[in-house]
C-alpha cells in the first residue's frame, strides 16, 4: 500500500500532463476561452488552442456560445469507475435507507491516493447540504469519513500520507499536528467511530464508521448535518446505532457478493 508518487526517473509525457492541466482549468472554471487557459497555465495562446481542439476532437471537451467546457463523457467515465467498486454496489441501497431513516445526509467514502473520495451520497428529508459533492477529493484528516479510514490503515502509510499532503487546516478546529492526529486515530479505533466537529466546515458535524472486510478497510459510511442536530445525545442514542446497523449489512454484502 503506497501513494502513486514513486520516483520513476521523471519519465512523463509532457503533452499528456499539460492536457490534464487544461482539464483541471475547465473543471474549476466551467466554460472558458482560449485566453483563460493560456493565462491560467502561463502557456502560449497557440498551445492552449491545440490542447482544447485536441480534447474536443476526442469528445472530452465541447465548444458552445459561452466557450469551451468539459463534456458529459466524464460523467460516463465516472459512472463506470464507480460501478467497478464492489463496495459501491453493496452500499448504495443501505446509504439510501440510512438517509431515509435519519433524515440526514448519508455518505459512502473511500481512500484513493491518500485522499478521501465521496463515492455516493443520499439526502434525507431534513438534510442540510454541506457542499461536499459526489466525486470530491479532499484531505483525509478534515473529515469523519477520512479519519475513520485512517484509523484502520497501517501507521507507516498514514505517515506517508501526512508527508505528502501535510496537515493543512480547513477551520480553526482542524487537527494540524501529526501526533495529535495519531492520538485521535487511536481513540477512533478504540470506540469504533470517528467524529468530525466543525473540522471541515463551521456549523457541521459528522460521524463515520469504517467498513472492514477480510481485515482490510474498504471505505467508510458517514452521517453529517448541522451541529445543533448532531448533539452528543442524539449521536449516541439514534445516529450511531443506525450507522452501525447499515455498516454491518454493507460489510456482509461486500464479503459475500
Amino acid at each position: 500500500m503506497d501513494l502513486n508518487t514513486a520516483d520513476d526517473g521523471g519519465k512523463r509525457v509532457s503533452a499528456v500532463q499539460q492536457g490534464f492541466e487544461v482539464i483541471e482549468v475547465l473543471r474549476e472554471s466551467g466554460s472558458v476561452h482560449i485566453s483563460d487557459v493560456s493565462e491560467a497555465l502561463d502557456i502560449p495562446m497557440s498551445t492552449a488552442h491545440v490542447h482544447l481542439k485536441t480534447l474536443e476532437s476526442v469528445g472530452y471537451v465541447v465548444q458552445d456560445d459561452s466557450g469551451y467546457r468539459l463534456s458529459l463523457r466524464f460523467l460516463r467515465d465516472g459512472a463506470i469507475a464507480r460501478s467497478n467498486l464492489q463496495v459501491y454496489s453493496a452500499a448504495k441501497s443501505e446509504i439510501d435507507d440510512l438517509a431515509d431513516t435519519t433524515g440526514e445526509v448519508a455518505n459512502l467514502g473511500v481512500e484513493e491516493n491518500g485522499q478521501r473520495v465521496i463515492v455516493y451520497q443520499s439526502e434525507g428529508s431534513e438534510a442540510v447540504y454541506d457542499n461536499a459533492p459526489v466525486g470530491e477529493y479532499t484531505n483525509m484528516h478534515w473529515t469523519a469519513l477520512g479519519k475513520a479510514i485512517l484509523a484502520e490503515l497501517p501507521s507507516e502509510y498514514v505517515r506517508e500520507i501526512i508527508d505528502h499532503y501535510g496537515l493543512p487546516a480547513a477551520t480553526g478546529s482542524t487537527i494540524d499536528d501529526a501526533e495529535q492526529l495519531f492520538e485521535e486515530l487511536e481513540t477512533i479505533e478504540e470506540r469504533g467511530f470517528a467524529l468530525e466537529d466543525e473540522e471541515r466546515r463551521s456549523g457541521i458535524r459528522s460521524i463515520a464508521t469504517p467498513l472492514n472486510v477480510d481485515d482490510r478497510v474498504v471505505g467508510a459510511v458517514s452521517l453529517s448535518g448541522p451541529k445543533e442536530r448532531f448533539n452528543d445525545d442524539r449521536i449516541e442514542n439514534e445516529l450511531l446505532p443506525a450507522l452501525k446497523d447499515s455498516n454491518n449489512v454493507i460489510e456482509v454484502k461486500v464479503a459475500y457478493e
